[in-house]
């Protein structure tokens, strides 16, 4: 989703790995992402793939090609991968507002 979606709510700076788990604040560790996706990820680095069950490493925008793991079809994201199962599930990717906001841009 661009920025632009959301002009009154700044997109935040992102730690990929937070402090917390040894992450730092070196711009190739950082990611921009809306105020909802930071708040849902906090400082996990993991989630559970609501298809199989299994704990799954989270996408990860440095490493992952979006593309492979995400696709989107009338605004919902659909996890093509588990990892991509398993980071739209924790990111909460597909609430209604946001899927509306999606519909609205395309």
């Amino acid at each position: 989703m661009p920025q632009q979606a959301t002009p009154l709510i700044a997109f935040h700076i992102e730690h990929i790995v937070s402090r917390q788990h040894r992450g730092t604040d070196d711009p190739g560790g950082l990611a921009l992402a809306c105020d909802r996706c930071n708040a849902y990820k906090g400082p996990n680095l993991s989630s559970v793939d609501p298809e199989t069950g299994e704990v799954i490493a989270l996408f990860n925008p440095r490493v992952d090609v979006w593309r492979s793991h995400f696709a989107v079809r009338d605004g919902y994201v659909l996890g093509l991968t588990p990892a991509g199962r398993a980071t739209a599930r924790l990111l909460n990717m597909n609430a209604a507002r946001r899927v509306e906001l999606r519909q609205a841009l395309t």
